[in-house]
């Protein structure tokens, strides 16, 4: 029998020579309040953790939303940096930049921000920090992955849907063609950091959206959590603050968790469990032209497969009643018009959305389902009569 070596070498019928390595990646995920109080010393900590002695250049760049409900955080990051200007160098005064899914579908943003990361010879020892909601995180990781190819990102999320999920993860894209995260990398940050404050400060509609990824992430991986999220869907829905923590904290773990120990960090393969309810989420914030928020297309998208998991007899029937409840005791619409919106042919635009997620895992189409309230199971079709038939499910529960 031959060595694993020597079937290598004759794989290709050829002199063949493998090059295989593998590469650590580690980064601090922080919660804490009040992040640039002087006194908290969790940024620069941050900064400082791999060179100690150096003093790290910066380039800052601020959600236009997080500036708009945080009066003053221009002067505070200023002030921070001046508290603490033996470690730390602003490389230009903070720079506003535009927030929501217009820094994802408008190119020339991704644009400035790489002339600005050139302009101010930010290198590859250097730091791009971005404060914001997911949308900035993202724009600004992929222009700071795709510069010197890659500088160091640092993450500061102002949202509850940034702090619980997308801030936490390694992914950077933007919109390009109409078709959601077309452009984009996989790039770990180098810190993470959530302050509590932020969240404090976001309008209702904002705080509730963030919770759609909480249902999402334990309804397969967590059944535990999904039945906390039940008991506490007052103190959730009325924006109790420890509850809220401990929703974004528990959260965050189970998406570290899937990302860090899946098998699957870079989204090689083509299951995306983490995507579950998203093939729907991202058409219906295409079709709404985003007046939609993604955490309510989320949660649209979540109540949609449960229903269907029922139909296509992987889940109990009644257990998708469950989801559905905590999803409108939160204050969720789980049914929008846009749900059967077709063509002029009479072709559902929705299913469109299969076709176009097929071709964003790049292999055959793989979506996650349920099996239980808190374990996902994956799938390689999906029937477009259930899925009508689970819309229908959805507009009867609301009445319309």
């Amino acid at each position: 029998m031959m060595t694993r070596t020597e079937a290598d070498a004759t794989l290709f019928g050829a002199e063949t020579a493998w090059q295989r390595f593998s590469v650590p990646f580690e980064f601090p995920v922080v919660f804490t309040e009040h992040l640039f109080d002087p006194a908290n010393p969790a940024f620069v900590e941050a900064l400082r953790r791999r060179e100690p002695a150096k003093r790290h250049r910066a380039l800052i760049l601020v959600d236009e939303g997080a500036a708009a409900v945080a009066p003053g955080l221009v002067e505070q990051v200023e002030g921070y940096f001046a508290a603490h200007a033996g470690s730390l160098a602003l490389v230009a005064p903070p720079e506003i930049v535009a927030g929501g899914e217009r820094i994802k579908t408008e190119l020339t943003h991704l644009e400035h921000m790489q002339d600005r990361i050139h302009e101010l010879r930010i290198d590859r020892h250097s730091y791009v920090v971005a404060i914001g909601g997911g949308a900035v995180l993202d724009a600004a990781g992929l222009a700071a992955a795709t510069a010197h190819r890659g500088v160091r990102h640092v993450r500061v999320p102002t949202t509850v849907l940034s702090q619980n999920d997308s801030g936490v993860g390694v992914k950077n894209a933007v919109n390009l063609k109409g078709v959601k995260n077309y452009v984009g990398t996989f790039a770990p940050p180098w810190a993470v950091l959530n302050d509590y404050a932020f969240i404090r400060a976001l309008p209702a509609r904002e705080r509730r959206a963030g919770i759609a990824e909480a249902v999402k992430v334990a309804l397969i991986r967590d059944g535990d959590f999904f039945r906390w999220l039940e008991a506490n869907a007052d103190r959730l829905a009325t924006f109790e603050e420890s509850a809220e923590r401990e929703m974004i904290r528990r959260c965050a773990a189970l998406h570290m968790k899937q990302i860090g120990t899946g098998g699957d960090p870079f989204e090689m393969g083509s299951a995306r469990p983490l995507d579950y309810g998203h093939w729907s989420a991202h058409k219906l914030e295409a079709l709404t032209r985003h007046r939609l928020r993604h955490g309510e297309a989320v949660a649209i998208g979540v109540a949609l497969d449960a229903r269907y998991s029922v139909l296509a007899g992987l889940l109990p029937e009644g257990e998708e009643a469950r989801v559905a409840t905590l999803l409108e005791h939160l204050g969720f619409d789980i049914f929008h018009p846009a749900l059967e919106r077709r063509d002029a042919s009479g072709a559902s635009l929705l299913l469109a959305g299969l076709d176009e997620f097929r071709e964003h895992l790049g292999g055959e189409l793989t979506i996650t389902l349920l099996s239980a309230l808190g374990v996902g199971v994956e799938v390689n079709e999906m029937d477009g009569a259930k899925v009508a038939a689970s819309i229908d499910w959805l507009r009867a529960r609301t009445g319309r």
